[in-house]
């Protein structure tokens, strides 16, 4: 699920989409470049996320792979993209 885009399916946060920046044997990490920021990312349960399949970003992929930084302007870039349905 790295570097796709998830939404929360249960919490305070439900409904909230994500960008995952990594994930373990039972949890994602989670930023969305405004509150959760990719210094302090959210650490939700997989079961508690669902994947939206056709958003990948292959610029953020690489960039995770290749341990370079993200910032947190190009995931909400990202997110916003994606709401606005492009």
């Amino acid at each position: 699920m790295v570097a796709r885009l998830v939404k929360s399916l249960a919490g305070h946060d439900k409904e909230s989409l994500y960008f995952v920046m990594r994930e373990d044997a039972d949890y994602v990490y989670l930023v969305d470049g405004a509150l959760k920021l990719v210094e302090n990312p959210k650490k939700k349960n997989k079961k508690h996320v669902q994947p939206i399949v056709k958003m990948k970003s292959d610029e953020l992929e690489k960039k995770l792979m290749q341990h370079m930084p993200i910032r947190n302007e190009e995931i909400k870039r990202f997110i916003k993209l994606y709401q606005k349905g492009i």
